[in-house]
């Protein structure tokens, strides 16, 4: 099974050995079939003609003494064992984590967002619980088996081997079940994560969910997935279970045909009652680690479908990292024919322009035209597919990750907050920084107003994702978190689009402080705020339409124009309400 392949690999450079674990079960295992094995050879003397009792004696202290140690070292192995297991699903968790960081945002835009969800917990779950619990068993039971066997072809092999062939006719339907649990496993694995996600899509929509009434019986497509989840995993359960049966029901028909042999050659005169009552008192026994294994045989076969996943993810290979670590000491950045597809979805075509360090360049154009792909590429979210960016003349594939991120602050429209103190999630621009410089960057921007409102202050916790705070607030902290990091280069999704006039205008006052002496890139929804940019950039349907200043483009007639047209007629837009009469 590649299954022990793949947990050495989720494992890798983790604190915790899993060969450790093993060996300690191995040990124990041993301790485990040994007593079973002296306990037949005390039978055997018991029944001679002029029975050893020194032996029985010295036999049965012995197995005394093994049942002791059989207890030391279940303490052992199973300590082991759940040290490695927690050790790896932390230790693992983090490893996933991080990987998913260095990936390109399209692995996101091809994932479901509840399938990743379920590989994080429920199929680090199953490597856990496989860690903990599952090789501990299975390796029991098979040194209990493989002990108890030598002993059992000492002492007789026809009786032996007659045991053995309840075991040779249950391996197939084993197989069989396996390869059922196997099949609907990974149909039950993607149902699970489809209801993840569905989940997930419930929490975050909650708003429009109460607003629209579709609530309860009205949200069908919540009810179906979880419908749809029962029904797989009743056919998951429900169909290899007869083919589980069946091996146990053998090994049940193995042991009477044992007995059967075993009453014929005690009439025939070739075994003894001895050998006869030891094989009754132990055959049985011989078939419980043989049971244990079928059932987690199957439970390893589902649970080794998620750690594949895990793996599969582990694999995937992250946007390549250059080798050589350069700093750079200047920050024009220049697109030359670039073009990038969102699935099939052509968003950018063969678009060329070139923006002058410490300058301010403004993105405009209508909805989808290219605008955030733009600032995602330079911030190398995702990788072109044909062209390239370079800042300071050099190619951002050339440039370390880390290092790219370090030149680079970026302020979303939407911010994310962690469920964490408001202090600590400025200082998630700079985790160096120290206390004077968060203090600072949150008066510059704009955050003092309202923190000092607070019932505690910078202590204040966000809640998840800044659920505590307006609007308004999270973008200022975000502004400050930018300010902070004191990137030369800024990617702003302008900020102030859908706020209020007072947030907006002490928005603008921290963005002020923000971009000062910066190369600074602005997404604008709202031509008036750039209309003294160095720079604009008008973008339609994927191509560069227009470039130049405010005056220029004006002149032009062409789309900017039409836009600054338009903008300037909804500005004096009202609600028209007829009076009823």
């Amino acid at each position: 099974m590649n299954i022990f392949k793949n947990l050495k690999y989720i494992a890798k450079g983790g604190k915790t050995s899993i060969g450790k674990s093993i060996r300690w079960e191995l040990i124990h295992a041993i301790f485990i079939g040994m007593p079973s094995g002296i306990l037949l050879v005390v039978i055997w003397e018991l029944f001679k003609e002029a029975p050893d009792q020194a032996l029985i004696k010295n036999l049965v202290y012995t197995m005394g003494g093994m049942l002791i140690l059989q207890f030391y070292f279940a303490a052992k192995s199973m300590i082991a064992s759940n040290m490695v297991s927690c050790e790896i699903g932390a230790t693992g968790r983090m490893k996933l984590g991080e990987h998913l960081r260095k990936l390109s945002m399209g692995f996101f835009k091809k994932r479901d967002p509840g399938d990743i969800t379920t590989i994080l917990l429920q199929d680090m779950d199953n490597v856990e619980w496989i860690l903990g619990h599952s090789i501990g068993n299975l390796y029991n039971a098979i040194f209990s088996v493989i002990i108890m066997s030598c002993f059992l072809l000492y002492m007789d092999w026809r009786l032996a081997l007659s045991l053995f062939g309840g075991i040779l006719i249950g391996i197939p339907f084993i197989m069989l079940a396996s390869s059922i649990v196997s099949r609907l496993g990974k149909i039950h694995k993607k149902i699970l994560s489809q209801t993840g996600s569905r989940f997930l899509e419930y929490l975050l929509g909650i708003r429009y969910i109460k607003a629209y009434g579709m609530g309860g019986k009205k949200f069908k497509t919540l009810d179906t997935a979880l419908k749809n989840l029962k029904r797989q995993s009743i056919r998951t359960e429900a169909i290899p279970g007869p083919f589980v049966l069946i091996p146990i029901i053998f090994l049940e028909l193995g042991f009477l045909g044992m007995v059967s042999l075993g009453l014929y050659f005690l009439i025939g005169g070739s075994l003894s009652v001895a050998v006869l009552i030891a094989f009754l008192i132990l055959g049985y026994r011989f078939y419980e680690p043989l049971k244990i294994i079928t059932i987690d045989l199957i439970i390893i076969r589902y649970m080794k479908i998620g750690i594949d996943r895990v793996v599969s993810v582990l694999k995937t290979q992250p946007l390549k990292e250059s080798v050589e670590d350069v700093t750079l000491d200047n920050f024009d950045i220049e697109f030359k024919n670039v073009s990038f597809s969102y699935l099939d979805d052509e968003v950018l075509q063969n678009i060329s322009f070139k923006i002058s360090e410490k300058s301010l360049t403004a993105l405009v154009g209508p909805s989808g035209s290219g605008k955030t792909t733009i600032t995602n590429l330079i911030a190398r979210f995702w990788e072109v597919h044909k062209g390239d960016i370079f800042i300071g003349e050099r190619s951002i594939k050339n440039i370390k990750q880390e290092r790219l991120f370090s030149y680079i602050s970026q302020v979303f429209q939407e911010v994310y907050l962690f469920n964490d103190t408001i202090y600590n999630n400025i200082k998630v621009g700079n985790k160096n920084a120290t206390h004077e410089q968060i203090l600072e960057a949150a008066r510059k921007a704009q955050c003092m107003e309202f923190i000092e409102k607070l019932p505690k202050g910078f202590d204040t916790i966000a809640g998840e994702g800044g659920s505590k705070l307006s609007g308004g607030q999270k973008q200022r902290i975000s502004i400050a978190r930018a300010l902070l990091k004191n990137s030369p280069i800024v990617l702003l999704d302008e900020a102030t689009a859908s706020l209020d006039p007072e947030n907006e205008l002490y928005i603008q006052k921290a963005i002020q402080q923000l971009v000062e002496d910066k190369t600074v890139i602005v997404i604008a929804h709202k031509l008036k705020t750039v209309k003294n940019a160095d720079k604009i950039i008008v973008l339609n349907e994927g191509i560069v339409e227009e470039c130049g200043k405010h005056d220029e483009l004006l002149k032009k007639d062409g789309l900017y124009a039409h836009l600054w047209n338009e903008q300037q007629k909804t500005g004096g837009w009202k609600l028209n309400v007829k009076a009823k009469k």
